[in-house]
């Protein structure tokens, strides 16, 4: 029997308005990640996407999101997969720009310094595709990988007037990075660069050896927040995959009511 319920969104709009993002938010989607060393990681995604609506429509159809999504969530997704995804969805909505991105938790087993028991630890991981004038000469697309790392800051000016100890702190570095299709930066790399900016890295599990260690390191190795995003950008600049990034560093500050904050975007 031929469907016959009307359909709205493709009624004719007369207010001459074209709307640039319109689709998903908070979509909460199972997704496989492909990891650095072939394997996969199932990771519960937080979705967005959306894609232009010409000043002709009255709507766009949700549900094509979703049944494009679907089809793509077993894909082993690294960041070109991304590009492909976009474009299904264009197609499949008829429009010229889409944008995709995935919020994530990725896990790493991690050994501590001195027991090197191994426990799993997290971090916030984001893709993000931007493709904009679709099939045309000024066809243009752009990747984002994000992560979120937590570490140790222990305060420089805070060492050098105590006569015992320093205040130190956790502090979240988070880096956004941009490179061409055919070349690919791990999420397992990034981290492990953005691990050794700081006083000291964090782990999921330490025993009393462990713990005597980080301690210690921090100790020797004290950092303001301005000294961590340097050291960030510093290292992302050597990258010649990388043509642009954020860098972003707040430290939960252990001693005051604020965190203290630093931040840096370049273009290369």
């Amino acid at each position: 029997m031929k469907n016959s319920l009307k359909d709205t969104q493709n009624l004719t709009d007369d207010r001459g308005v074209e709307i640039q993002k319109v689709g998903i938010n908070n979509l909460e989607f199972p997704l496989t990640i492909q990891r650095k060393n072939a394997s996969n990681q199932d990771v519960n995604a937080t979705i967005r996407a959306n894609v232009s609506l010409p000043m002709h429509y009255k709507g766009t159809h949700m549900s094509r999101f979703i049944e494009v999504l679907n089809s793509w969530k077993n894909k082993n997704l690294l960041g070109v997969d991304i590009k492909g995804c976009i474009i299904a969805i264009i197609k499949k909505l008829n429009a010229q720009s889409g944008e995709l991105k995935f919020k994530f938790k990725y896990f790493i087993d991690k050994k501590a310094p001195v027991s090197e028991i191994s426990s799993p630890m997290s971090y916030e991981c984001s893709f993000e595709g931007i493709l904009t004038n679709y099939a045309t000469e000024e066809e243009n697309y752009k990747f984002i990988l994000g992560v979120k790392v937590p570490v140790t800051t222990l305060c420089p000016c805070s060492k050098a007037i105590s006569k015992y100890g320093a205040h130190n702190q956790r502090a979240l570095i988070s880096v956004k990075v941009s490179y061409d299709e055919e070349k690919q930066i791990w999420i397992e790399d990034l981290i492990e660069m953005i691990e050794s900016c700081a006083s000291s890295e964090i782990y999921s599990l330490l025993k009393r050896p462990d713990e005597k260690y980080v301690t210690e390191q921090a100790y020797e190795n004290p950092k303001f927040v301005e000294d961590i995003l340097r050291d960030v950008i510093l290292k992302l600049r050597e990258n010649e995959d990388i043509n642009s990034f954020e860098v972003e560093c707040e430290a939960l500050e252990s001693i005051h009511n604020h965190s203290a904050w630093a931040y840096q975007k370049e273009e290369k």
